[in-house]
């Protein structure tokens, strides 16, 4: 998402989507990846909606570069950032059919932004066969360091306490970061203030300046203002403690509501037409390189983790998923 990524995971929903673009997925894991023959037999571009240099541009870079190994063909990294990723989605639906052309879109692309928007220039189960997930990631409660708050249950008194008054932050309307707080205003029955900034970096920086009360960030986004101990992770936003931040408590630890869990995900998507082998090939193989040993370290460095579902897995996921955004999106009155 542009960073990011992410999501809103809730026990709770009440709207049902149908099948979206997940149905789409099952056809593709049927076959084995041995009927793809010498496939791909020419270069392999990956468009990508977000900008250089961030997580998701340097994940699809490491896979590009392990595929290309695998496959002794160029994989390239396209990127088309702006727009909500339609810049990019408009590029991918005028390339390759065949799978030689794939994009990475993240959990907005493919469950929010159905809701947010009345009309969308593209159409979730026509044009895209959703392959696998390429990572995930968890959103911390970032506030900063001399924050009067200690607990979650210290901000949300004071949330109940000030109606309105608290204000948080994110880069957009509709991004996760957004729905998150959304949601935490929605298990808290609280109503705080929504402030969006055009940047990442001034969002975290008004964070850590107190102008901001609080706002949902990654290790990746937030983590070098929290390491140079400008920030502060309050909590996180997940069903357990994460690895390499095991002394910040989840936010159910901290006195908020226990499914108040907030992750982030991308995945890869083809061409609706791709030949079914040439899906669980590509499937098969990015599974594979991004199994390998060095990927691990590098997927730390951005505050991400490795996410393995089966076809079948991922398919319940996503449709949840979709779910608890739509749910979201419609208590909050959120459109665009």
């Amino acid at each position: 998402m542009t960073h990011n990524a992410l999501c809103i995971n809730r026990r709770q929903a009440g709207l049902t989507l149908g099948a979206l673009a997940l149905g789409a997925m099952a056809p593709a894991q049927a076959q084995s990846s041995s009927g793809a023959g010498n496939w791909p037999s020419k270069q392999v571009r990956i468009i990508n909606p977000f900008p250089v240099g961030g997580g998701p541009d340097g994940t699809s870079r490491l896979v590009a570069d392990k595929l290309g190994r695998m496959w002794n063909q160029p994989v390239i990294v396209e990127n088309r950032p702006g727009g909500n990723g339609f810049i990019a989605i408009e590029a991918f639906k005028r390339g390759a059919g065949d799978g030689t052309d794939i994009i990475q879109l993240d959990n907005v692309h493919l469950a929010a932004y159905p809701y947010l928007f009345k009309k969308l220039p593209y159409n979730i189960d026509k044009d895209f066969e959703v392959v696998l997930p390429l990572f995930r990631t968890f959103f911390f409660v970032c506030v900063a360091t001399d924050s009067p708050y200690k607990t979650m249950a210290d901000l949300i008194a004071d949330a109940k306490a000030k109606p309105g008054k608290l204000n948080y932050g994110s880069w957009s309307v509709g991004n996760p970061v957004h729905l998150g707080s959304a949601l935490l205003e929605s298990l808290t029955g609280t109503k705080m203030e929504h402030v969006i900034y055009k940047e990442t970096s001034q969002l975290y920086t008004s964070v850590a300046t107190g102008e901001l009360a609080f706002a949902l960030g990654s290790s990746g986004t937030a983590g070098p203002l929290a390491r140079s101990g400008k920030l502060r992770f309050l909590a996180v936003l997940a069903p357990h403690r994460l690895k390499g931040y095991e002394d910040i408590p989840t936010v159910a630890e901290s006195g908020g509501p226990a499914d108040a869990v907030v992750t982030g995900w991308n995945a890869l998507a083809v061409a609706k037409s791709t030949p079914a082998a040439v899906v669980e090939k590509i499937r098969q193989d990015t599974m594979k390189a991004l199994a390998e040993p060095d990927v691990q370290p590098k997927f730390q460095t951005f505050g991400y983790e490795n996410y393995f579902p089966t076809p079948k897995e991922f398919k319940a996921f996503m449709l949840e998923e979709n779910k608890r955004f739509g749910d979201v999106i419609r208590r909050a009155k959120i459109e665009l």
